[in-house]
């Protein structure tokens, strides 16, 4: 903001200059200085006006040509006037517009009784040359120019109509501010120090450069270029708008200056600059009779498809409407003054006629350019008549249905300025003695009215127009900001028309600025899609921005969002993370719940693990039961009844414990299972153990002499149990006291599943108990290998080798798989080892009992127990 504000003092500073040295170059003369040579300054005189007489003087001064021509300055002969050429018909209607209202205003015997309002219109000729002769003619009285002196006695001057130009504008109001004489129009002078009497009817270019930033960002462009004139218009409203579309987040490709002394030359490379660009949105910040030299370049070289963003200054020209520009304009949008309705200004226009207007100026001229025609008094009309290039104009041709307002925003803007001016006169014209605004409450005398007075009416201005629009001005002299939203496309007959598709209003009740009927809008491809201007194609969800290095932020590559992560929504800056218990879909473009993974008895694995369990833990109890049922008989007696009984049971358990490990792993299940089987297979081994260690001691205890007697009762083998489950026990207890196991989410083992597992908190305490287990198995099998040879009456021990053996070939693959197993895999491992070790032991210790007890009863007697060759053969037979 500080460099525009800069840039933009600098400019009016330049200007102030220029006005200085005219005013100090046209002083010298006043209205005192003597008509001798000696004393005269010449000075071009304007010999073009329009004007009435009045109570009260409106001033106007508008452009009415289309075209300037300098001559050239060689020194060596007076130079000549400035030539301007081509009357348009746009703003000669403009001229008119002021007049129609004066004579509306004079009609009305309300607004103004006992007042009759003139005027005094000058031409500008699209100079800033022109416009400070005219603003000096209405300070001097209207017909000379003298800086500082009113020297013709006559009505006063109400105000000024100023052209619709910034740099013409900017020039009027510098000299108009001087003496605060209203100035009311639409340009960017909104800096109530430098312009303090400056009013519009039209809003501050400053919104219709946001409100051109906010269409952009509407319709999806991200990637624009912009052409701006060298004027104060242009570059103020380049600045405006690059700010505005950098705060939408939108990037310029480029941006060019049409320059106004070399705007030919200076086409070309616009051109070229446009066909080289990605981008194929193009903002235009100018004038049209500036931005024709690019448009007529572009049919040159025939480059089409661009989609033009015009500013007010050409939205909604009819000099770009000629037939051989549609290929390259058809599809432009811009902004453009509010329209409204002009009433009875049709019927005003229709009644033009150089005869009923003989003082009107132009008005030969506009003959002309309606009706291509030329007046017969005009030189070489022989020659142009013998060429039958032009008919002779007679003055009888008719207006009717042929003239219709053009661009009628321009028109209702001036009438609309009229009247402010106008209902300003009424409030100071019915003001009340004692209750004034002026000191001690005076009221200004409108015959005698000073140009400070009229300014605080006007600033208090409020009232409405004929078709309803609310005028009143701001603290900066800005209306309400409204603009209509204009699209080029051709119509039935296939010319390029105007069409309004929409509006921008800065105070609209419900927010909604910016009102777009998008299928309203036929853009340059004769469809109703809007066309994509992008540096680089939008990125889908599910990806990012990567923005590229030395590159404009809207030139970037799209990087899927990382594992973990979304994007939901296009051209995503970052990626966001999923919560703990969400992850991405496969387009990574929204977080759903993450699946729950568990044993759990619904899962096919879950279910035949239980079912293996409940089947397994059966045949302990059966077993239990034919020993029970024959427990008198020798090989059952044999064999330690109730160590076996114990054993039975304790293997019951070690089956049924492995259903803790099935199901959603509720804490207390978590604390409680590897517990129980740390203690139950703890009691298992130990019971084996036992029972090997009684054989051995049982033989011994035989031979003569033996202390080992003492030591064969049943209570030994139970005291031998209790002092090795003592120690197991005492694990368990330390484990859970310091480090007890709790359930766990994991979410990072497998990547969108909840692993609910039990967490052993302690690795080592786990370790520890496993191992202990281990140590009694491998005590079991080395105690068992060593009595496998002791005589068959008492030898269980091979068999307790075998059990043991795979015992421990379970447990140390359990190892390995353990560890490389993950989520309910994990668990139904230590499941499975769980079962297989328990039917080791059935399977080694007690099948071969069974079978004999149920399949050989005969081998089931003390003969066959006391021989140990019948003995030998009957479990060669078993096993």
């Amino acid at each position: 903001m500080i460099h525009r504000n800069g840039q933009m003092c600098h400019k009016l500073n330049k200007h102030v200059l220029s006005t200085t040295l005219v005013l100090c170059t046209i002083t010298i003369n006043g209205c005192t200085a003597s008509n001798s040579k000696g004393c005269y300054l010449p000075s071009e005189s304007i010999n073009s006006y329009l004007s009435q007489p009045g109570n009260i003087i409106i001033g106007g001064i508008f452009r009415i040509y289309m075209y300037a021509a300098y001559s050239d300055f060689h020194f060596t002969t007076k130079p000549l006037d400035l030539k301007c050429s081509e009357v348009s018909i746009q703003h000669y209607q403009t001229m008119h517009a002021l007049k129609f209202a004066v004579e509306e205003i004079n009609a009305d015997f309300e607004l103004l009784p006992n007042v009759t309002l003139g005027f005094q219109m000058f031409e500008t000729c699209i100079t800033i040359r022109r416009a400070a002769q005219g603003a000096l003619s209405l300070l001097s009285g209207g017909k000379g120019i003298t800086p500082n002196y009113h020297c013709y006695n006559g009505a006063p001057l109400a105000g000024v109509i100023g052209d619709s130009a910034s740099p013409r504008s900017i020039i009027m109001a510098q000299i108009l501010g001087l003496y605060r004489y209203p100035q009311v129009r639409n340009p960017i002078l909104s800096q109530r120090d430098l312009f303090p009497s400056f009013f519009r009817t039209i809003p501050s270019d400053e919104f219709q450069m946001r409100g051109l930033a906010q269409m952009v960002a509407y319709f999806g462009w991200s990637w624009v270029g912009i052409l701006a004139n060298d004027d104060d218009y242009g570059q103020f409203g380049l600045q405006v708008v690059k700010q505005e579309l950098t705060y939408v987040g939108v990037c310029v490709a480029f941006s060019e200056t049409i320059l106004t002394g070399q705007s030919n030359m200076n086409a070309p490379h616009i051109v070229q600059v446009i066909r080289e660009s990605s981008a194929k949105v193009v903002i235009v910040i100018a004038a049209d009779h500036k931005f024709i030299t690019v448009v007529e370049e572009m049919y040159k070289q025939n480059v089409t498809g661009t989609i033009w963003v015009a500013s007010e200054g050409w939205a909604t020209s009819t000099l770009l409407l000629e037939k051989r520009f549609q290929s390259v304009l058809k599809g432009t949008v811009g902004f453009a003054i509010h329209s409204g309705h002009l009433p009875k200004f049709s019927e005003y226009l229709s009644s033009l006629n150089p005869s009923t207007y003989p003082h009107d100026s132009y008005i030969m001229e506009f003959w002309e350019k309606v009706f291509s025609c030329k007046w017969p008094n005009q030189e070489n009309i022989s020659t142009r008549m013998g060429n039958a290039t032009f008919e002779i104009c007679t003055g009888n041709e008719k207006l009717d249905n042929l003239l219709t307002p053009q661009d009628p925003r321009l028109s209702l803007n001036i009438y609309t300025a009229v009247y402010a001016l106008a209902w300003s006169l009424h409030n100071l014209l019915y003001c009340t003695p004692g209750t004034g605004p002026f000191y001690h409450g005076t009221c200004a005398n409108i015959s005698s009215l000073h140009p400070w007075q009229l300014l605080h009416y006007v600033k208090n201005t409020n009232f409405k127009t004929k078709d309803g629009t609310h005028i009143i001005f701001d603290a900066n002299g800005n209306p309400p900001a409204i603009y209509d939203i204009i699209n080029w496309h051709l119509n039935g007959k296939g010319s390029l028309e105007q069409f309004t598709v929409g509006s921008y209003t800065l105070d609209h009740p419900d927010s909604k600025t910016l009102q777009i009927v998008s299928n309203g809008i036929i853009w340059a491809r004769d469809n109703t899609e809007v066309p994509i201007s992008m540096c680089s194609p939008s990125c889908p969800s599910g990806f990012r921005k990567m923005i590229l290095p030395g590159k404009s932020a809207c030139c970037y590559d799209c990087a899927r969002c990382p594992y973990g992560h979304i994007s939901n929504q296009t051209d995503a800056v970052e990626c966001h993370p999923c919560s703990w218990d969400t992850w991405p879909n496969l387009q990574q473009d929204r977080c759903l719940p993450r699946a729950t993974e568990f044993l759990s008895y619904e899962e096919p694995l879950g279910y035949s693990l239980t079912a293996a369990s409940m089947f397994s833990s059966l045949f302990p109890l059966i077993i239990l039961a034919v020993f029970i049922y024959y427990q008198k008989t020798p090989i059952v007696r044999a064999n330690n009844y109730s160590l076996s009984c114990l054993l039975l049971l304790s293997l019951f358990l070690c089956f049924l414990c492995s259903l803790g490990f099935i199901g959603y792993p509720q804490p207390t299940q978590c604390l409680l299972r590897q517990v129980a089987f740390g203690m139950v297979f703890a009691l298992c081994i130990s019971c084996v153990l036992a029972k090997t260690i009684t054989v051995v001691i049982a033989f011994n205890a035989t031979k003569p002499g033996s202390r080992l007697r003492k030591w064969t009762g049943i209570n030994v083998s139970y005291c031998f149990i209790v002092f090795c489950l003592f120690f197991q026990l005492f694990l368990c207890v330390m484990w859970l006291t310091f480090s007890p196991p709790f359930t766990e989410l994991d979410t990072s083992t497998n990547p969108g599943v909840i692993i609910v597992n039990c967490n052993e908190a302690s690795l080592t305490a786990f370790w520890c108990m496993l191992g202990y287990l281990g140590l009694l198995a491998t005590i079991s099998f080395i105690v068992a290998f060593l009595a496998r040879r002791l005589p068959d009456s008492f030898n269980e021990a091979k068999f307790i080798t075998f059990s043991m053996l795979a015992f421990l070939s379970v447990w140390v693959s359990f190892i390995p798989a353990y560890l490389s197993a993950r989520g309910m895999y994990t668990v139904a491992m230590e499941v499975f080892a769980i079962l297989s070790s328990s039917w080791a032991v059935v399977i080694c210790i007690f099948t071969p009992k069974c079978f004999i007890i149920l399949f050989r009863p005969n081998m089931n007697s003390k003969e066959h127990l006391t021989f140990p060759q019948n003995c030998d053969r009957t479990l060669a037979l078993v096993l």
